[in-house]
C-alpha cells in the first residue's frame, strides 16, 4: 500500500480526482491547503501538491519516496541543505499547449495590430492599414524542453522559421537551426520574436542582458514565460525606453507580485499579464499523477524527473 499526501490550494480537487481514478494500492492519507494541517508523524511516501507549500513540510516526512509538483517550477525544492533523497518530478508536460496559446496570442495581437484597431474604433476612424503575417517571421526560442517544444510545433504551423537554444539538445523536429553556448549573438541576429522558457538555473541567470538586447534587430519583441531571473530587468527597461527593441511581453518576474514602485509598469511598449500564462488545471496535473503513479508502482523509471544537478 501506497500512501499519499495531497498539498495544494486546490487540495479537494485533486482528491476527488484522483480517487475518481480507483489506482490500485494507494490511500490518501490527507487533502491539505495548508503544510500546518499535516501531522508531522504522518507516515507517507508520496506527496503530490504547489511546489512552495512541499518544500515546507518536505523535512518532516522521513519516508518519502516520491514527489510529484503541480508546477514546472521546483526552485524552492533546490534550495541548499534540503533533503534530496527522494524523485522528483514536475509538470513541465502539461502547460507546452497552454504557454503556446499564451505566446501566439501576442504575436497575433502584434501582426494583425489588434490593439491599434480597437483604438481606431472608438475615434471612428476607419483604419484599413496593412497587416503583418506570422508567416515567413523568425522566432528565437530560448529553451526547447517540452514546452519550447511545442512552441516549435505551432510556430511551424504558421509557417515560422524557428531558431533553438539549448544547452545541448537537438531532439524537436520543428526547430530548423540549433545554437548552443558560444553561439548565442547568432542565434539573436535577425529574430522579429524571442521566446524565453528556461528554468532558473546558475547558467541561465540575467541570460537575457544589455548585449543581448543590443544584438536584436530594432523590430523585436521579448516574450518571457520561464524564469524572471533569465531577464537583466533594468536592461530590458533601458532597451523598451530608448527604442532599441519594439516591444516586450513579460508573464514572470524575479520578484513576484511585482512591486508597485516597480519601474516596469511605466515602461512604454510592455505588456505585463502577472504570472497568469499557464495555470495548472487540476485534471490535467491528476492525469499526469496517475501516469506516473503506475510507473512508481511497477518501479519503472518515472516520467519528467527533475535531476537535482542541473537544476530542472
Amino acid at each position: 500500500m501506497h500512501n499519499l499526501i495531497i498539498l495544494s490550494k486546490n487540495a479537494k480537487e485533486y482528491q476527488r480526482l484522483i480517487e475518481a481514478e480507483t489506482l490500485p494500492d494507494l490511500n490518501v492519507l490527507a487533502a491539505a491547503t495548508h503544510p500546518s494541517q499535516i501531522d508531522s508523524r504522518t507516515a507517507c511516501d508520496i506527496l503530490l501538491g504547489d511546489t512552495t507549500l512541499i518544500s515546507a513540510i518536505l523535512d518532516q516526512l522521513p519516508d518519502l519516496r516520491w514527489v510529484q509538483t503541480t508546477w514546472a517550477g521546483v526552485e524552492p525544492l533546490l534550495k541548499p541543505g534540503l533533503r534530496r533523497d527522494y524523485q522528483l518530478t514536475n509538470a513541465r508536460v502539461v502547460f507546452g499547449p497552454l504557454m503556446s496559446e499564451y505566446v501566439f496570442a501576442y504575436l497575433l495581437l502584434n501582426e494583425r495590430r489588434i490593439i491599434q484597431r480597437y483604438q481606431s474604433q472608438h475615434e471612428h476612424t476607419w483604419d484599413a492599414s496593412i497587416t503583418g503575417t506570422l508567416r515567413g517571421k523568425t522566432i528565437g526560442l530560448l529553451g526547447v524542453g517540452s514546452i519550447g517544444a511545442h512552441l516549435a510545433y505551432t510556430a511551424k504551423h504558421f509557417g515560422m522559421q524557428v531558431r533553438g537554444y539549448t544547452r545541448l539538445s537537438k531532439s524537436c523536429r520543428d526547430v530548423d537551426q540549433y545554437y548552443h553556448a558560444a553561439e548565442l549573438q547568432a542565434f539573436t541576429r535577425g529574430l522579429d520574436y524571442m521566446v524565453n522558457s528556461l528554468p532558473n538555473t546558475s547558467g541561465t541567470r540575467h541570460l537575457v542582458d544589455s548585449k543581448m538586447l543590443a544584438w536584436l534587430p530594432p523590430h523585436a519583441i521579448v516574450i518571457n514565460v520561464g524564469r524572471g531571473s533569465t531577464l537583466d530587468e533594468p536592461a530590458l527597461a533601458a532597451a523598451l525606453t530608448t527604442g532599441q527593441i519594439a516591444g516586450a511581453v513579460l508573464d514572470v518576474f524575479e520578484k513576484e507580485p511585482l512591486p508597485q514602485e516597480h519601474i516596469f509598469w511605466n515602461t512604454p511598449n510592455l505588456l505585463i499579464t502577472s504570472h497568469t500564462a499557464a495555470p495548472s488545471i487540476p485534471s490535467d496535473l491528476a492525469a499526469l499523477f496517475s501516469e506516473n503513479y503506475h510507473r512508481f508502482r511497477q518501479n519503472l523509471p518515472l516520467y519528467h524527473i527533475v535531476d537535482f544537478e542541473q537544476d530542472y
